[in-house]
């Protein structure tokens, strides 16, 4: 193993950006648990086969009762199983594949659909969007420091034989590095705990980039012999911080002109100076039932029957924009110094329930549920035309179902839920089938229906900065989205998903500035939300196939999108594709297995959102395209046994291209660098 030390993954410069509080200071439970790990073991595990596939990584033995004779059952992957939030399970895979190579970034999972800016932890431009309302009820905002927030369903459970790790580590940019270590256990056949904690830190290229964050999160899950009692609970702690720099001041001259003088982006002009932003959040959850009534039908623990259930989610989230260094020309005037913009939000969540579960029927729920809100701030402004009030708060009443049957290769889900009182969800619709066609391809369909109003921050906000002071609650209305897809999946043709959505009501954020104002660099000035009352469809066709010939692969991903719209109020690439061509082989007489090959990733001009800090969100703007520049990047992965190795040379073109690639107006994409990491997995 490398010798690294989780201390060590975090610079240790001292200075007021470092947190003083927060998940960070959870990594200690991690290193404990890590030192106590081999304890936790009952079996020896033995070397693996040199022979063995993937599945068979992990061979170690279930000893039998002493009065049996038959031999040991042997332990494979599949016995390390993963259960998301939907009660799906998959299993552990330490297969090394092209798709882990573009799930190995700071999210880690595909970002194909995302364009990053030059420092890991900072935000994500969107070269793609799903209209579907993923959230029942409205989120605080700040969704550009949302991307690595981990919300309810993301949090996973598990059901291991023997201890897991999982260890991620991958170099940053400048002083820091980014580590995203879990550590899962049986204490019983029944109850699972685990624990896990994802930090970094990154200076970055330029001035005032510095970003890091923090993710501590504690999951269990538990279910009684009998199976009569079950439940599942997570608690979670982060924190999401970031400079701020505000963009090139002349990216013209000392960007786009490549002038050597400038190589070193460091020497390189920002707008801003001491100004940050950041959001942190905790939230607990508690998902159980207990059995009244057995099913008839079913005699496995846990799987038929009548079912009283209840959920329970707290949360408490708050976002804030600090600056002390106060130029009023990027945002308007102030009303007082210093800069100190606080949002709140807490939730609380009651959802109580019936369940029947059973092999005929499958699984229905009915529930009622209480959702409690109140979102704030610490005073109420005066502006002198109007008064901004300091909350919205209230409560919401839904009542709603579901309906879960699989049978054979079919698959029927469907979800509901109408608002009873509460003025934030009127109402959602959730239904898919799959339907297997042969052995080598299926189908899935499905519909998507919701209306709500937008998230808390385009409906109230109170800011330091004139400008940025508003009370929508009353004037805007519920956005509707509708929504059709479907998707065809073939081992022979690839896979086909295609979509239709439109929404009434859109809200988005927009800049009023004229051109006198763009050109006194006063846009986000004047910055504001809005809806529009004409209706807006999206139509996305997205195809993924892979070309192999012999140790040798082409895969591609291709996504088109149409906007059909009266105002330009939703800006998206029409054209986006990745296409990678690599070579696969094992080596070292097959100790090895090596994976090298290049990446090259495109998308059309368009307008491009641009980045407002203040708010943490994009904004629509129509008066510069960008885009029409390939991304290419240069890989060499690894695995030995169950450890994967990541090289890559990160859009290596920029060495010798144009300088034209940009992550959002005046916010250039990440120069040339040379990244490394790893994915290793224990068992013990």
């Amino acid at each position: 193993m490398p010798n690294l030390k989780l201390s060590h993954l975090l610079s240790n410069k001292k200075d007021t950006f470092a947190p003083k509080r927060g998940p960070m200071r959870y990594l200690f439970l991690v290193i404990s648990v890590f030192v106590m790990h081999p304890a936790l073991s009952q079996d020896k595990p033995e070397a693996p086969r040199k022979n063995a596939d993937s599945l068979r990584t992990v061979e170690l033995k279930r000893k039998p009762p002493i009065s049996e004779k038959q031999p040991a059952e042997a332990i494979t992957i599949r016995d390390y199983k993963i259960i998301s939030f939907q009660r799906d399970t998959t299993f552990l895979d330490t297969t090394l594949t092209i798709a882990k190579d573009y799930k190995y970034n700071y999210l880690r999972r595909d970002d194909f659909e995302l364009m990053p800016f030059s420092n890991v932890g900072q935000p994500y431009n969107r070269l793609g969007v799903a209209l579907e309302k993923r959230d029942v009820y409205p989120v605080l905002g700040a969704r550009a420091r949302h991307f690595n927030y981990l919300e309810t369903e993301d949090i996973p459970y598990y059901n291991v034989v023997t201890p897991l790790t999982d260890l991620f580590f991958k170099t940053t940019f400048e002083q820091g590095q980014m580590l995203d270590a879990t550590l899962t256990s049986n204490f019983s056949k029944r109850l699972n705990v685990s624990i896990a904690f994802k930090g970094f830190r990154s200076r970055g290229k330029y001035r005032q980039d510095e970003a890091q964050s923090g993710n501590f999160r504690v999951s269990a899950n538990y279910i009684t012999e009998n199976g009569r009692y079950q439940f599942r609970t997570h608690w979670t702690a982060q924190d999401l911080k970031g400079q701020e720099n505000g963009g090139l001041a002349d990216a013209e001259a000392q960007f786009e002109s490549n002038n050597p003088d400038f190589t070193d982006r460091a020497r390189v002009d920002v707008l801003f100076n001491k100004v940050q932003n950041e959001l942190h959040g905790k939230r607990f959850y508690l998902d159980h039932k207990f059995r009244l009534l057995r099913g008839g039908t079913d005699s496995l623990p846990g799987r038929g029957g009548l079912y009283l259930t209840h959920r329970f989610e707290y949360e408490s989230k708050w976002y804030q924009y600090t600056q002390n260094d106060n130029k009023t020309a990027y945002f308007g005037p102030l009303i007082f110094t210093p800069v100190k913009d606080q949002a709140y939000l807490k939730t609380a969540l009651n959802q109580v329930g019936t369940e029947w579960n059973n092999r005929i029927l499958g699984r229905l729920e009915a529930f009622v549920s209480l959702y409690d809100y109140n979102y704030y701030f610490t005073s109420i402004l005066n502006t002198g035309t109007e008064i901004i009030p300091n909350k919205l708060g209230g409560q919401q009443v839904l009542g709603g179902a579901s309906w879960d049957k699989g049978f054979g290769g079919f698959r029927l889900r469907a979800s509901g839920g109408l608002g009873l009182s509460g003025d934030l969800t009127g109402s959602y619709l959730d239904a898919s089938i799959r339907v297997p066609l042969g052995k080598k391809h299926a189908f899935t369909g499905g519909l998507h229906h919701s209306t709500r109003l937008p998230d808390f921050n385009f409906l109230l906000y109170q800011s330091t900065y004139e400008n940025y002071n508003w009370n929508n609650s009353s004037a805007f209305s519920n956005e509707q989205v509708q929504s059709l897809f479907a998707e065809l999946r073939s081992e022979t043709w690839g896979t086909l998903v295609a979509s239709f959505s439109s929404v009434d009501n859109y809200t988005y954020y927009a800049s009023t500035a004229d051109a006198d104002q763009i050109a006194a660099g006063e846009e986000r000035a004047w910055v504001r939300p809005f809806q529009d009352n004409e209706r807006l469809s999206l139509l996305r066709l997205k195809y993924e196939k892979e070309l192999r010939w012999r140790k040798w692969a082409l895969n591609n991903t291709v996504l088109y999108q149409q906007v059909d719209q009266s105002a330009q109020v939703l800006n998206l690439p029409e054209l986006v594709t990745r296409n990678s061509l690599y070579y696969s082989s094992h080596v070292f007489k097959k100790a090895m297995f090596l994976q090298t090959g290049i990446t090259f990733k495109y998308f059309t001009e368009y307008y491009m959102n641009a980045y407002n800090p203040l708010l943490a969100d994009f904004y629509v703007q129509d008066r510069e395209k960008l885009g029409g520049y390939p991304l290419l990047d240069f890989f060499i992965n690894a695995r030995v046994r169950q450890t994967r190795i990541y090289l890559k040379a990160e859009h290596f073109n920029a060495a010798f291209g144009e300088r034209n690639y940009y992550s959002a107006p005046n916010y250039p994409y990440r120069d040339f660098v040379i990244r490394f990491g790893l994915v290793w997995n224990f068992f013990s």
